[in-house]
């Protein structure tokens, strides 16, 4: 089960319905990896938040556009995950995709890292990017690395 925390409203009025995407995001990556279904929260917040959780959590003073935060082993709950709106936006208009697929994007990419998975190898990397793809188009989302090499701080390297 996925629990959707909006607590920047901007993310209302994003013309996407996030926690059917959530539930959609985490119900497919469940299925593909095999996990099993803990609880797992998603906060979906701004870049202000997210700089203050980057630089108590990762000590970098920036604000990032997803954060996973894994859950005790042997707890029911496989962790929780923050999403900021404002980079999300950007991103997808750089991009040039819909907000609501860069936003699954950064779901499925942080559901991946309480599982487990991690890019600090260029095969993880590879490993990790493969699995996005395959959940990323059962989602009906297009391939997010066919269109540019454009990655954040966490999906090249931090978790």
């Amino acid at each position: 089960m996925i629990e959707t925390i909006t607590e920047d409203e901007g993310w209302r009025d994003a013309s996407a319905d996030m926690s059917a995407l959530a539930a959609a995001c985490y119900e497919e990556t469940i299925r593909a990896v095999g996990a099993p279904a803990d609880e797992v929260a998603l906060l979906l917040t701004n870049n202000a938040a997210m700089q203050d959780l980057n630089k108590r959590f990762r000590g970098k003073d920036k604000p990032t556009n997803v954060l996973s935060f894994p859950g005790d082993d042997g707890a029911d709950r496989l962790g929780d995950i923050a999403i900021g709106r404002e980079i999300c936006q950007d991103e997808a208009r750089e991009l040039g995709i819909a907000f609501k697929d860069r936003a699954a994007h950064l779901i499925v990419h942080g559901l991946l890292h309480l599982m487990g998975y991690d890019h600090q190898s260029d095969i993880d990397a590879d490993d990790m990017e493969q699995r996005e793809i395959k959940i990323l188009t059962r989602l009906g989302v297009a391939n997010p690395y066919a269109a540019t090499d454009m990655l954040s701080d966490e999906e090249a390297g931090a978790t």
